[in-house]
């Protein structure tokens, strides 16, 4: 997944999907907190190989991810596109109405659009864009 999408949060919670990101989550995904302050977007594929690894662990290990799953919603697109973004994976990101909408490899992220502004300008510079390549073997 890649892009940027701008989109408001309504009164409900609800934000607007793009038809682009729509295709690759398919009918059912899950919404859960993100590393970092944002609501990350899991398609079924994506969320299976995450719950995969975590039934590999030992239950000393994953204990440490009860708030995780406890806070993820299995979700699905009402017929205007839209989603319920829970009210605890809301406050979480801090998101109120403006929100940006990130494809982010085999996942999506939903990002307060004032937080990611600022983590954006703090990222994007050529240093960081090319250590980050170096780092990945580019």
């Amino acid at each position: 997944m890649t892009g940027t999408y701008e989109h408001n949060i309504d009164a409900k919670g609800r934000i607007f999907i793009p038809a682009k990101l729509r295709e690759e989550l398919g009918e059912v995904f899950y919404l859960a907190a993100g590393v970092d302050a944002c609501v990350a977007v899991y398609p079924m594929s994506t969320w299976e190989r995450f719950t995969e690894k975590l039934s590999a662990l030992p239950m000393s290990q994953s204990k440490k991810l009860r708030a995780f799953f406890a806070n993820a919603e299995k979700c699905s697109l009402d017929s205007q596109g839209r989603v319920v973004i829970p009210q605890k994976l809301r406050k979480y990101a801090a998101l109120d109405r403006e929100a940006v909408i990130l494809g982010v490899n085999d996942r999506a992220e939903i990002w307060s659009a004032q937080v990611w502004a600022a983590q954006e300008e703090e990222e994007m510079t050529p240093e960081k864009m090319a250590a980050c390549m170096e780092a990945l073997g580019f």
